[in-house]
């Protein structure tokens, strides 16, 4: 009998690429095997035409300091996601240190972060957000100002052609990172490989089951040619993405049950005009509109690909059935169970304010998306900007004991107790604790 493949990871995302990456440090004899169904790494949300490359620091992004019915801030949750990316930062780091990775130039680039908001109200919810988080020392730098003055050496296209008696404010951070996710992706990757792992692309993984030993059986198709493939793995990490959750039904964990899914795609506005971004050097978040989710928060971001810099904004929202920016047409209806049909039909009812929004943004013209923009940067020429598809995000959809069915933004672990004693490492909280660092949407089939 062929000995099990110690660890299968799904998908050649930035999720597979970290968790690989920290099983070959604790564990340098196991043998590991990662299969991505395209025909490369990094094609889907890693992708860094996918993605804003924020990192999600919480450092300019809005939604995670929500403003309590007495008026206070609650900045529970920024404090939470900043340590998550500061653990990752320093994992990356480390992985420098050991010559694992290049120079963080290599997939990361210094780029302030910035929240922008205009309107008395929002003024006021900046000013006081800002008076909760400069003395926590994760925020430490933080400026704020309402001087469109001092706002303008921040972020220079952002004043020109404003009313003059229109209040606004920003906080900036100096310190703010730009991620290319598609590149760190590709290097972790490549030192896996180099390493002794297996990399197998245009593998798609159709069947996941556990055996009465306690093993899981892998049943998959090749994109080229026609013979299946089947393996044995003793440990499996489903980090497909969107993709995840109909390959966890098919697993028939216990754990799944209730989960369902709620696509979520959206597009960009970009420019590449040498003239235009020399003049923004920044990621620039602005308050979501009235039933927006939170990946929907405008914003206005430098991002750095392959050493280039251009402009993007948005994202606008839109919906699609499909689970991936690859995926199919009938993924969300395949997705539907006994068990998840109420929880789905929960969250319908319950967030009636982000069905219109999704189809306003679905009815959106042109020159409404430049209006947008305009809000932004009232000074942009609409011939500079051209439309690209953003990454497919899959919000998930569980049922939690006495809310019903909701609808969750983030990150969801989801995993089977094991019965069988083999140990990750001598110290499984580390792997714990640097998988909880990332910050997208995984799943673990244990």
């Amino acid at each position: 009998m062929t000995e099990p493949i110690d660890v299968v990871l799904i998908g050649g995302g930035i999720m597979s690429a970290t968790l690989g990456t920290m099983l070959r440090q604790l564990e340098p004899e196991w043998d590991i095997r990662i299969y991505e169904r395209l025909s490369d790494v990094a094609l889907e949300s890693s992708n860094p035409w996918n993605n804003a490359g924020t990192g999600h620091a919480a450092l300019c992004e809005l939604n995670y300091t929500p403003e309590r019915p007495d008026g206070s801030i609650e900045i529970t949750n920024a404090v939470k996601v900043n340590e998550q990316f500061q653990v990752s930062r320093q994992f990356w780091s480390y992985l420098v240190g050991k010559g694992l990775l290049p120079e963080p130039s290599a997939f990361l680039t210094a780029t302030p972060h910035m929240s922008l908001v205009w309107g008395e109200a929002n003024v006021e919810y900046l000013r006081k957000r800002f008076e909760a988080l400069k003395d926590h020392p994760l925020f430490a730098g933080m400026e704020y100002s309402d001087d469109p003055a001092v706002i303008r050496q921040w972020a220079p296209l952002v004043i020109p052609g404003r009313a003059k008696a229109q209040p606004i404010a920003a906080t900036r951070m100096a310190a703010g990172t730009d991620v290319d996710f598609g590149a760190l992706t590709k290097l972790l990757m490549n030192g896996l490989v180099a390493s002794g792992a297996t990399l197998h692309v245009e593998h798609s993984v159709t069947g996941i089951r556990r055996t009465k030993d306690g093993l899981w059986k892998l049943r998959m198709r090749q994109e080229v040619g026609t013979t299946p493939v089947e393996v044995t793995a003793r440990f499996v990490f489903v980090g497909a993405g969107g993709h995840a959750l109909p390959l966890l039904q098919k697993s028939g964990i216990k754990e799944i049950r209730g989960f369902g899914g709620f696509p979520v795609s959206g597009q960009w506005l970009r420019t590449d005009n040498p003239a235009v971004v020399a003049k923004h050097h920044a990621k620039v978040y602005g308050k979501a509109s009235v039933g927006a989710p939170p990946m929907s928060v405008p914003h206005l971001d430098t991002r750095v690909v392959d050493g280039r810099p251009s402009l993007l904004f948005g994202p606008y929202a839109g919906f699609t059935p499909k689970f991936l920016k690859t995926g199919s047409w009938f993924d969300l209806f395949g997705s539907i169970r006994w068990h998840n049909l109420v929880p789905m039909l929960q969250v319908g009812l319950k967030n009636f304010d982000l069905v219109k929004y999704l189809v306003g943004e679905l009815l959106a013209s042109r020159s409404q998306k430049l209006d947008a923009l305009r809000e932004f940067y009232p000074g942009a020429d609409g011939d500079d900007w051209y439309q690209r598809t953003a990454g497919q995000r899959v919000q998930i959809i569980k049922n939690i004991p006495g809310k019903g069915g909701t609808l969750q933004f983030g990150t969801e672990v989801v995993a089977m107790v094991p019965s069988y004693g083999r140990h990750v490492s001598d110290d499984p909280a580390l792997a714990a604790e640097l998988l909880e660092s990332t910050a997208a949407t995984l799943a673990i089939a244990r």
